[in-house]
């Protein structure tokens, strides 16, 4: 099981990431550009991070999908 840290590192990137895919990888003001991060370098700490283990909670608590055994008595 990875840390703790791992894991809050990878949401942060997830966070980042999805951040970049809704309101773009740069933006200007004025005559200046200025851009967020590089999408292709959070995406591989992303793949890093999970090669290393880390998960985030809902990988680690799936929802749905449960099983009940059920017994048919007389």
């Amino acid at each position: 099981m990875a840390s703790t840290v791992l894991n809050e590192r990878l949401k942060q990137y997830l966070s980042a990431e999805q951040s970049i895919l809704v309101a773009g990888q740069s933006y200007r003001i004025g005559n200046r550009t200025l851009t967020r991060a590089d999408l292709s370098e959070i995406r591989k700490e992303i793949n890093d991070l999970i090669a290393a283990g880390a998960t985030t909670d809902e990988a680690m608590h799936p929802r749905g999908h449960r099983t009940k055994q059920v017994i048919m008595r007389d």
